[in-house]
Parts: structure tokens; C-alpha cells; sequence
């Protein structure tokens, strides 16, 4: 998330009694989590087995937990908590506001956008033109939604991350500071929801179609022109390339990529990337002439039973 204002690190570093190691006159422009940084932004870690990948990182200024080699040009920020101290800052950069109203007098509606009896729109949404939000849809604040966009019955979005923080026998949420995108002419059926990212953008891409029921988690990028079909459920940080369809009760793991024009067949379980332009299914989703002969062959195993011999 980029920040309204950028801050010093001196100034971090004496509200969170920090030690600084490194560049003492950085100034931090966003907060993001390791998996959306950018060039200046503030991240944390504070376990060992990530210290490299995160010291590798673009982030010029990083939360840690134990003195470390500071790479040249970045800046550690040692603390006994980074994730709490990450928080906190995220919260005070994105504090959460009470709506009095079911339309925000913060909301940005475009000319030609019907919004039905019982519809909760938050601060700070932008909708485009020729909308048709549909009643009881509920959308958080920060949402954007784009032109000629139908959103049915009961849906939400931008809904908090599902994204926790282990602390012993706990688990911590981490403060949403992202947004959820719907690009123009999507349209998205009854009872879905979709999640905003942790701190960057989760995206419906353009011309996409969603039937009900549909869960799209954090930080998830649906290309343009998708189909997604009920029940599918998308775990955060997933990309689905454009074109691709995804049929009903279709799961995702977290962080997978599914090439464009594929096709993922019902029921099917997503653990590992998919090329483009494959057909793909069973659970995990394979290519689909390869688990037709896997089934094949294990309907034959019981008439073949006994012609089987086994050795030692």
C-alpha cells in the first residue's frame, strides 16, 4: 500500500525503540508484505528460515528480529516484534472508520449506476457508470469498481484478508491495508465474495464472469475475459491467466498460476501450476486424457484381482 505521506525511518525507529543498521535517512513510501513490494517499501520478518529471502528482497527497509548483515543501501529496523510493529503502522496508515450511512458521502458513484434498496457501499469506493448493484451487495471501503459492472444479490467485496500470523498457540491477523479491483464489464453472481489484498490489490480482470458463490482470496489475479464457474475457490495470491475456465467446485491452492485458456474441470483440485491452454482434472488437477486412463485402469483392478502375481 502506498503511503498517503512517506515516513522516516529515524522517526519508526524512536516511536518502536528500534536499532537502526545501515542507511539512518531512508524514508519509507508503502507498507507491503513480502509477496508486493516494491522499491520503497517497509517489510518485516522474524523467522530464520525467510531472513534471506526477505535480505534479497527490493525492500529497501526491513522489520527483524535479530541483528543480521545489512545489505548496502537497505536499512534494518531491529525490534522484539516486527510483525506487531508492521501492524501498527499499517493500522495508523489505513485506520479502520465507522460507516453512519449505507451510501457513503465518501463513495464515488458514476453517472448510470443503479444501486438497489439495502446495497452497503464504505468510504472512500469508487463505482463507475452504467453500474447495477444489486440489494444487499455489501462493498468495503477502498473497493473500486469499474464501468458496466452487474454485482448480484448478497455478494461482498473487499472483505478482510485471510492472512494470520502463528504466535505460539495463537494466531494474530494481519491489519488489510489493500484493495479489491473489479475492472469494467465483469460480472459476478449471487452470495460471492471476494477479499481484499493484504497490502496490494486483488484483481477481477476485465469481461470476466463469476457465477454465485464464488470465493476469490487475497491478492488473487483473474485475467480478463475468465470464467468461474459456482463454488470455486480461489486461495490467496493465485493468478488465473486470461480466458481461462474454471468449473464448478473447482479449488485453488494458495499462490499457483494457471496459464491462459486453460481449463480446470469440475471438482478438480489446483496443487501445482497449469500450463496454458491445457485441459485439466481430478484431485490434483492432472492433464485430463492422463487421469481418464488413470481411472480406466483402476476401474479394471477389481476383474483383475486375481490375475495379478506378487513377489517378494
Amino acid at each position: 500500500m502506498k503511503l498517503n505521506l512517506p515516513i522516516r525511518v529515524q522517526d519508526i525507529a524512536e516511536k518502536y525503540k528500534a536499532k537502526i543498521i545501515g542507511n539512518e535517512e531512508a524514508v519509507v513510501g508503502s507498507l507491503n508484505e513480502i509477496h508486493k513490494l516494491t522499491d520503497d517499501s517497509l517489510t518485516f520478518v522474524d523467522h530464520p528460515k525467510y531472513f534471506k529471502r526477505v535480505l534479497d528482497s527490493i525492500a529497501p527497509v526491513i522489520l527483524i528480529n535479530e541483528e543480521a548483515n545489512c545489505p548496502k543501501g537497505k536499512t534494518l529496523l531491529v525490534v522484539d516484534n516486527p510483525f506487531e510493529v508492521y501492524n501498527d503502522l499499517a493500522l495508523n496508515a489505513r485506520p479502520f472508520i465507522p460507516s453512519s450511512q449505507m451510501i457513503s458521502p465518501l463513495a464515488e458513484i458514476g453517472e448510470g449506476t443503479i444501486v438497489q434498496p439495502n446495497v452497503f457501499v464504505g468510504n472512500h469506493v469508487k463505482i463507475g457508470k452504467n453500474c447495477i448493484i444489486h440489494p444487499h451487495v455489501t462493498i468495503y471501503g477502498y473497493s473500486e469498481i469499474g464501468d458496466n459492472v452487474i454485482i448480484h444479490a448478497n455478494t461482498t467485496i473487499g472483505g478482510d484478508a485471510y492472512y494470520l500470523h502463528k504466535k505460539g498457540a495463537a494466531y494474530e491477523k494481519m491489519h488489510t491495508i489493500g484493495r479489491a479491483i473489479i475492472e469494467d464489464d465483469v460480472e459476478i453472481g449471487s452470495s460471492c465474495t471476494i477479499d481484499s489484498g493484504v497490502s496490494g490489490d486483488t484483481i477481477i480482470g476485465k469481461g470476466s464472469k463469476l457465477d454465485s458463490q464464488v470465493h476469490v482470496g487475497h491478492g488473487v489475479i483473474v485475467g480478463k475475459n475468465c470464467l468461474l464457474a459456482a463454488q470455486v475457490a480461489i486461495a490467496g495470491k493465485s493468478t488465473i491467466g486470461n480466458e481461462a475456465i474454471l468449473y464448478g467446485k473447482v479449488g485453488v491452492s494458495k499462490d499457483i498460476h494457471i496459464g491462459e485458456k486453460a481449463i480446470v474441470l469440475a471438482s478438480s483440485n489446483v496443487d501445482k501450476d497449469l500450463e496454458a491452454g491445457g485441459t485439466y482434472f481430478g484431485s490434483p488437477a492432472i492433464n485430463a486424457r492422463d487421469k481418464w486412463k488413470e481411472m480406466a485402469i483402476v476401474r479394471m483392478l477389481p476383474k483383475r484381482w486375481g490375475q495379478i502375481v506378487f513377489r517378494d
